[in-house]
């Protein structure tokens, strides 16, 4: 099962990658504009807030977000979630919306969900089933902090890459 689901991953990995190429590198010169990034996850996908602010290599200028009204005009926000009809998160993108502060915006478009439309940039984690087939013809192994983990750092890449050229 774990080399099914290894394979799974790779597949998934290589469609967020060929997919989301240009969502990728203009979410990240629009993260890289701001004075600060503020980070936001709802559920696992705090995950990611943790990986940026408290992981090996964090996000330069990350910080997480608990409070809108400190995010002025000259930051950025990165919002993580399952879907993009979590309530959570469209409250805050409305919110970012209402005061003029660019936002990318990252989980799987889901019907009736609003987050890609509001966004500025939207990366689509395109996870609409488990990874993995059970003998009753359901699918288990949702892999969505893992699937969001790797946009993370795809994005973060990127952002280091284009301040590493605005410093020589």
């Amino acid at each position: 099962m774990l080399k099914m689901f290894a394979t799974q991953l790779t597949g998934l990995f290589k469609r967020l990658e060929e997919k989301e190429e240009f969502a990728f590198e203009d979410g990240a010169r629009l993260l890289a504009q701001g004075q600060s990034i503020f980070i936001f996850g709802t559920k696992e996908m705090k995950a990611v807030e943790f990986e940026a602010l408290e992981g090996a290599e964090p996000l330069k200028g990350a910080q997480g977000l608990t409070n809108v009204e400190k995010v002025s005009e000259a930051d950025r926000v990165l919002i993580f979630t399952r879907q993009s009809d979590d309530e959570a998160a469209m409250e805050l993108a409305r919110q970012l919306q209402e005061k003029g502060i660019p936002f990318v915006a990252v989980s799987t478009v889901v019907v009736g969900g609003g987050l890609a439309e509001l966004a500025d940039v939207h990366i689509d984690l395109r996870l609409t089933k488990g990874l993995l087939p059970d003998d009753l013809g359901n699918r288990y192994g949702y892999p969505s902090a893992i699937a969001a983990l790797f946009v993370y750092h795809g994005l973060k890449f990127t952002i280091d890459e284009i301040l590493a050229e605005y410093e020589e």
